[in-house]
Order: structure tokens, then sequence, then C-alpha cells
């Protein structure tokens, strides 16, 4: 069985790149406590359940402000605009996928289940952070600049961990591929593609679609049979 990830080390990456980047403070708030941070969210919750069903461009402060049956300085208190709240929610799940192989030092699997366990929690985690884990495939149009920019610096932070231990699988001779940075992404497209078909009501619960779309991420990196005997399988 694989050796579930450290979950201290993970938050504190999380915590460092989990702010939205460049955004100056939320709105006129200028500080948080439980309360404020309980309102927050609903605003959150609110947006999001808007974003999903409408998408962004058809999604205004108005209809916000109606689903909660607050008013719009309440918002704007919280949020300068419409903008900033499509990035929170869209930053929060991007931290968590593209963190998971942030392992600590002393971590001493072999390489190919690091991997292994990097492309389940991938997987898991864009389908716990549903749905806004999707707005960034479906609405990139959205975003600021230097947020769209943020979220590339990340992702490519992911991906280059994932290449090294990648190919210090294959040498190992526990994977077997090709091209490193061609598999890596085709592995990734898999969770990466969901926004275009999942729905959490289809046949197949959230675990069950985790380990269906495992397995086949292991395939793409080739894993060896043989090295499956200590991991998980799905």
């Amino acid at each position: 069985m694989v050796e579930p990830l450290r979950r201290p080390a993970r938050q504190r990456a999380a915590d460092r790149a989990g702010a939205v980047p460049a955004a100056p403070v939320s709105g006129r708030q200028k500080a948080s406590t439980p309360g404020t941070d309980a309102k927050r969210e609903s605003i959150l919750q609110a947006a999001q359940r808007l974003f999903h069903e409408q998408g962004y461009a058809d999604t205004t402060i108005d209809q916000i402000v109606r689903e909660l049956g607050v008013t719009k300085p309440y918002v704007y208190y919280y949020f300068r605009n419409k903008q900033e709240i499509f990035e929170v929610l869209s930053w929060q799940p991007t931290v968590a996928c593209f963190t998971v192989l942030d392992l600590p030092a002393g971590d001493r699997r072999p390489a190919h289940e690091k991997v292994a366990q990097g492309l389940q929690d991938l997987i898991r985690t864009t389908i716990d952070h549903y749905p806004a884990a999707f707005f960034a495939y479906r609405d990139p149009q959205a975003f600021r600049p230097e947020f769209a920019a943020a979220q590339k610096k990340i992702a490519h932070h992911f991906y280059d961990r994932l290449c090294a231990l990648m190919e210090q699988a294959r040498a190992e001779g526990t994977l077997d591929f090709a091209e490193t940075k061609v598999t890596a992404l085709a592995a990734c497209s898999i969770p990466g593609f969901l926004y275009s078909w999942y729905r959490p009501e289809g046949r197949l619960d959230s675990e069950s679609m985790v380990q269906e779309l495992t397995a086949l991420a292991w395939r793409v990196i080739g894993l060896h049979r043989p090295a499956l005997g200590s991991l998980q399988r799905p």
C-alpha cells in the first residue's frame, strides 16, 4: 500500500502559495475573524454555484447578491469585484492540485511510488474541488495576466518535480515511457479534461472515479506491474 503523503508538509506548501497572487487587500475588509470568514465563504459558495451553472461571463454581482439575499456593499466589503471572487475560487484548487508532489525531504519511497501516489492525489484533489477546479479550464480568459502567470508558475513547479521523478523511476526500471514531458502531460490531461464531461451524480461515485482514472494514468506512464506490489492498486 502506498504510504500516504504527510499533510503537514503539503499544508506548508499550500500556505506559501495559498494567497491569490498579485491581488490587493480584498474589498474594505481590514481583519479576518471567524464571523467575517464565514460571511466571505458564503459569498464564495454562492458565486461558485452561479459560475458553475452559467459561466463567468453570464454571472453578475447582482445575481450573487440576489442569491445571498444581501446588498452590494455587503459583497464589496469582502471582494473588489466579480473577477476577484472568480480568482479566489480558482486559486484554491490550483494550489491543492499542483503541490501534491511537495514531499518531505526525508521521504524515502522509491520514485515510482511517489509518481504513482502523486497522480492519484492529483486526480482525487481535482474531483474533491469540483466544480471550482474546472473554472481555469472553462474560462481562462477571465483571469488577469498576472494571475494567469502565477498559475503557470505553480504548474511548472509541479511538472518539474513530476518529470524529474519519472526520469529517476525510468532509470530504475520501474516506469516505461519515451518522451518525459509528453508522457507527463498526457497522464495529467486525464484529470485536466474532466471539466468537459465529469458529473458527480454520474454512474460512478467519486472514489470509484478516482480509482478508474488513476489506473489509466498509471498505464500512460508505463508503471510496471511488479512495481505495483507495494502500491494501492486502483
